[in-house]
């Protein structure tokens, strides 16, 4: 009996949210550059020919990956705290619980930690020096952080730097929740510590 058009339609979408799935996780392992469609197309279990029905090229299916990590929950859960009437000392403490209980317990919160970071380090238009900061993760950071220094909790420096110092340490973590099966994880005080000035100098 043949399917019909809403069952087709239905088969589609579960497809191209299983590539999006399968493939964030295998480029986040391996690399944009160490990435080729014939090995991911077997990976994710379906044909080279079938990938391409969905995605133009291998470029088009990372940008869209991309997209999906910049338009993500955990990027409104940001904005959201950046904008909550909280001093940024109480901010910085819930998202690195926040972020730290995600990258213990979901694998897939790691890969998309792995994948926004990598974006920083390829050299394709989408990700140019001049386009290095544009993932909304660094800039809602960045806000947190630059109140936290007119508050006098925050160390001084550059706002994107030390969001960038922030996350570079959790991308360090969601590497090793990927590749390694045990390892010693950190505490949300010593993610703090990057950002938060030492209240017990003098």
């Amino acid at each position: 009996m043949p399917k019909s058009p809403e069952r087709c339609q239905e088969i589609r979408e579960e497809t191209r949210k299983k590539i999006l799935r399968d493939a964030m996780l295998y480029f986040a392992k391996n690399g944009f550059s160490g990435t080729k469609i014939s090995d991911l197309a077997n990976y994710i279990g379906i044909g080279q020919g079938t990938l391409y029905l969905y995605f133009k090229s291998k470029e088009d299916l990372f940008r869209e990956l991309f997209a999906v990590c910049n338009n993500d929950r955990e990027i409104k859960e940001l904005k959201t705290l950046s904008l909550l009437p909280l001093s940024a000392k109480s901010k910085i403490h819930r998202l690195s619980k926040t972020v730290l209980k995600k990258l213990e317990k979901d694998e897939a919160y790691a890969a998309k930690v792995t994948l926004t970071t990598q974006v920083l380090f390829e050299k394709n238009d989408y990700a140019s020096e001049s386009t290095t900061y544009q993932s909304e993760i660094y800039l809602y950071t960045a806000k947190i952080i630059e109140q936290g220094q007119r508050e006098k909790s925050v160390v001084d420096g550059s706002s994107m730097k030390l969001a960038d110092f922030y996350w570079s340490v959790v991308y360090l973590y969601a590497l090793k929740k990927l590749f390694t099966t045990k390892y010693e994880t950190i505490t949300a005080d010593d993610l703090e510590r990057i950002l938060l000035k030492d209240e017990h100098k003098k």
